[in-house]
C-alpha cells in the first residue's frame, strides 16, 4: 500500500477541488493519504508571494477557472460570501479532531473544506464555526496552545519537506503541486515508467538563468 500525504488549506479552491477528485484519480490503487491540513499564508511568506486572491486580476482567473474545473470535474462549489479569509480556526479545528499521534481522518477534512467551498456562506462567521465545532466534537479545545502547536508543525514540515503551494501531494520523495497534478501522481503510484526514466532528476535540477531584483 502506497502511503500518500496530502497537505492542505481550506482557504484554497484548488485544494478542495483536489480533495473531492483524489478517489476518482486514484481508483483501482492501493494506497491510504495522512491529510495534513498547513497555513498557506506561511508558505508565501516563506516564499516572498502573494496569494492569488491579492492580485485582482488573477484572483478573478483564479475563481474562473476554479468554476469551469468544477463544473468539468462535476463537483459542486460556492465561492464563500468573503475571500481570502483567515482560515486558522478551521485548521485548528481539522487537527483538534485528530489522534495525538495521528492527523485528521478525511471525513473532517470534507466538512471542513465544504463549510467554506459549499453553500456559498460567510467561511468565518462566528455563529457557522461555532455551530461546526459543536458538530464536529473536537477531542480537544482548537484554540489550546497545544493545538496550534500541531498547525504550525504541520506547516514547519511541510516548509522542510519542499512544499511551496496547496495542495500539495507527497509520494515518497516526490512532491506533487496542484489540482491538475493529480493523475500525475497517481501514474506515480501506478510505477509508470516514466517516473524512472531521467527526466524527474534532470527537469528539477537547478539551472542559470536571470535573476529579476
Amino acid at each position: 500500500m502506497t502511503q500518500v500525504e496530502f497537505w492542505f488549506d481550506p482557504v484554497s479552491p484548488y485544494a478542495y477541488l483536489a480533495f473531492e477528485r483524489l478517489p476518482e484519480a486514484f481508483v483501482g490503487l492501493s494506497y491510504a493519504v495522512a491529510y495534513r491540513p498547513i497555513v498557506f499564508g506561511a508558505l508565501l511568506k516563506a516564499f516572498d508571494q502573494k496569494g492569488p486572491a491579492e492580485i485582482e486580476p488573477k484572483r478573478a482567473w483564479t475563481f474562473r477557472q476554479v468554476h469551469w474545473l468544477a463544473h468539468r470535474a462535476g463537483i459542486p462549489i460556492d465561492t464563500p460570501a468573503r475571500h481570502p479569509f483567515t482560515p486558522l480556526a478551521l485548521s485548528r479545528l481539522a487537527w483538534a479532531t485528530a489522534p495525538e499521534h495521528g492527523t485528521p481522518g478525511r471525513f473532517v477534512c470534507e466538512q471542513v473544506l465544504r463549510h467554506v467551498w459549499r453553500g456559498g456562506a460567510d467561511a468565518e462567521d462566528p455563529d457557522r464555526v461555532a455551530a461546526f465545532t459543536a458538530q464536529l466534537a473536537p477531542r480537544v479545545d482548537p484554540a489550546s496552545d497545544a493545538n496550534k502547536q500541531r498547525l504550525r508543525d504541520a506547516t514547519d514540515a511541510a516548509l522542510a519537506r519542499g512544499v511551496f503551494g496547496v495542495p500539495t501531494l507527497g509520494i515518497g520523495d516526490k512532491l506533487f503541486w496542484g489540482f491538475d497534478a493529480l493523475d500525475m501522481a497517481a501514474a506515480c503510484v501506478r510505477g509508470d515508467p516514466w517516473f524512472d526514466a531521467p527526466h524527474w532528476q534532470r527537469e528539477g535540477a537547478p539551472r542559470s538563468g536571470v535573476k529579476r531584483r
